[in-house]
This record gives C-alpha cells, structure tokens and sequence, in this order.
C-alpha cells in the first residue's frame, strides 16, 4: 500500500514537472512571445500580454519584435486611460526604435495621451501646453498625411481652450473695474492667440475700456486696427457708436 502511493506520488510529482517543462519550452522564441503576447492582447486580457510583452523585451532586446513590445505596452496603458504611462512608453519607442514602422504613430498617440490629460480652462494647462506642442511636432514631421489634419484639429481646439482661459481672465477683471489688468490679458489673447475664436471679443472689450476710461485716442486706434483686420466682423456695425463722446 505504501509503495502504492509512493508511486502515485511521483508519477504527480513526474507528470506536474513534466508538464512545467512543457510549458516553458512552448514559448522560448522572440516570435513565439510576441505571437502569444499579442493574442492576449487581441482577447484583451491586458495584464498576460503586459507580462509577456515585457518578458519578451528583456530577453530579446535587440529582436525585429522589441519595438512591437513597446509599441503594444504604449496601447495597453493607452487603452486603459494611463496616458502619462502611455505617453513614457510612446516617446520610448520613438528613442530606442528610431526606425519603427510605429514611430508615426507613437508621436500622434503621444500628442493624443496630453490631450486626454488637459484639464478645463480653469485648471492648470501644463499638459495643454504639451499636447499643442507635440500636435505641432506631429504637423512639422509629417504635413502630407492624414492625420496632420486631424492634428491640426486638435491643436486649433487646445489654442482656443488656451485664448478662453485668458478671455475669461481679462473679463473677470472687467466686472472688477480693474482695466488695467483685464487689458493686459485681452493683448495676450489678440497677439498670442490671434487665430481663436475669442480675437473680435478681446478687442470689443478693449474698445469698451478705452470708451469708458474716456481714452478716445486709444479708441480710434483700436476701431482702426479692428477693422482692418475684421472689415466684416461681428461688431463692425457698432464700433462706430463708440466714437460718440
């Protein structure tokens, strides 16, 4: 009886290692991971194929699949929401693969990782500045293909993010009566932002100051350069008023 289940015992023990050895010699090539890591990925059970991208990346670091394992980790974080994880693992690859047919691609998702992370206007606009950063890059790297277009899509729309937050700023001191200030954020919007949609209210809004702070010189002048720039603007039929001391 004993030897019975001392053989039992080792025909488990036999059959459990046997079995390990079977399963680490399934995969032992860089093609081999990488076709099993992207299957998971493909079934999007993200944490296996994270494993054995990673797996595969530091046993074979300098295999034709290495920037497919960056690559593929960008995704996986890119497609759970961590994009600042997503954004280090991009810009890696387009540092260590600098000839991967992903590069293209990496440098969009990039600029698309700052922009998930750009908050309202009324927060702090770090990733703002470096989403409209890398979009520009983008354009400047690749103007002839399709996505510079979308780039360019994104780019005008964080730009006019960026000329509200300074509009609402300069109207907040508008209501306070503090010219001064609300003048200095109003320049910022006309010459730093002078394609937004917020130029024509930043120099109705000056005009109004200069009406009221009965600065009629600076008026003219400022009605002169809006209608030069604006001859068919939205408030070119009312500019004229304001010149009725």
């Amino acid at each position: 009886m004993f030897f019975y289940f001392l053989f039992c015992f080792l025909f488990c023990v036999i059959i459990f290692f046997g079995c390990s050895s079977v399963q680490k010699e399934e995969i032992k090539s860089a093609e081999e991971l990488f076709l099993f890591a992207k299957k998971e990925f493909e079934k999007k059970n993200y944490e296996e194929a994270s494993k054995y991208f990673d797996i595969l990346k530091l046993q074979y670091p300098a295999s034709e699949f290495a920037d497919d394992a960056q690559y593929y980790l960008a995704e996986i974080n890119f497609l759970r929401g961590e994009y600042i994880i997503a954004a280090f693992h991009y810009s890696a690859l387009r540092r260590y693969y600098p000839s991967s047919p992903y590069c293209k691609e990496s440098l969009f998702k990039t600029a698309l990782c700052y922009y998930n992370l750009s908050p309202s206007f009324d927060r702090e606009q770090e990733f703002t500045f470096k989403a409209i950063e890398t979009f520009q890059e983008f354009q400047n790297m690749y103007p002839a293909d399709s996505l510079a277009k979308i780039a360019n899509e994104y780019f005008k729309e964080l730009r006019n993010k960026l000329a509200y937050r300074n509009y609402f700023i300069a109207s907040l001191y508008y209501k306070w009566s503090s010219y001064k200030s609300a003048l200095i954020y109003l320049d910022f919007v006309i010459e730093e932002y002078s394609d937004s949609d917020f130029v024509e209210d930043a120099y109705w809004m000056k005009m109004e100051i200069y009406k009221k702070s009965k600065l009629f010189l600076d008026l003219e002048e400022i009605i002169k350069e809006y209608k030069n720039k604006f001859p068919n603007g939205k408030f070119i039929s009312q500019v004229n008023n304001l010149l009725v001391r």
